[in-house]
């Protein structure tokens, strides 16, 4: 769907992720009639085509039925469970394209090094790896911006070292507020600023994290999502 990151629309279940290419392998197996088809016209390995549909057999039950050949050739059809999983997966698209263009968290900051299109921007909520125009200078002061569905929202115990994540900029902060949509959560996390910094969620990762209001938490989001732009 136009304007909405691949990774950002996803639906959890027993630690496995059903994300955009795995709708696209499902359809792919609807229109094509079989497993193999639907991996040609992907252009994937039919190999890993069905190593991802046995991973996502076993954490979201049976998506695909295998015909044996015969006169009409064999082949593979949708369960009824695989086509529901893909309305969901629609609906949150759908409730995402809504949403995801609206927010956005935004802080005041100098940009204290430049490295390339990168800048080290000291903010008032800690300091921020951003991407910058050409012609912003150490010392400019500059908008920083990121949107909320880049912002990753952890449960303290549950956050991985800072050295073992691509995600550059991490803060910790406090639950001020958690918003309940049908498939998308908003978070504000307050992080010492006026305003909180912004997350875009699945209701399904509210329900596994069951944040409250006053919890300790950590975000995270990467440089490349974040932008710096002079003031």
């Amino acid at each position: 769907m136009d304007g909405i990151p691949d990774a950002a629309v996803r639906i959890e279940s027993d630690g496995v992720v059903f994300e955009a290419r795995d709708a696209a392998l499902l359809r792919a197996i609807d229109e094509q009639g079989s497993l193999n088809a639907a991996a040609t016209a992907l252009e994937r390995s039919f190999a890993h085509a069905q190593r991802r549909v046995v991973e996502l057999e076993e954490a979201f039950g049976s998506l695909v039925e295998r015909r044996r050949g015969g006169a009409g050739g064999g082949g593979s059809e949708l369960t009824d469970r695989a086509r529901d999983l893909l309305t969901r997966f629609a609906r949150l698209q759908a409730e995402f394209a809504g949403v995801a263009d609206a927010t956005l968290s935004v802080f005041t900051g100098a940009v204290r090094a430049r490295d390339g299109e990168l800048a080290t921007v000291d903010t008032e909520p800690g300091r921020v790896l951003a991407l910058v125009p050409k012609g912003v200078v150490v010392g400019a002061t500059v908008d920083v911006s990121v949107r909320a569905d880049a912002v990753t929202v952890e449960l303290p115990g549950e956050a991985p070292a800072p050295d073992a994540t691509s995600a550059r900029n991490r803060f910790e902060g406090r639950v001020a507020a958690v918003t309940r949509g049908e498939a998308i959560g908003r978070v504000a996390v307050d992080v010492g600023t006026e305003t909180p910094l912004r997350a875009l969620l699945t209701t399904n990762s509210l329900d596994r994290m069951a944040f409250a209001e006053g919890d300790d938490v950590v975000v995270s989001f990467k440089a490349t999502a974040t932008r710096a732009i002079e003031r």
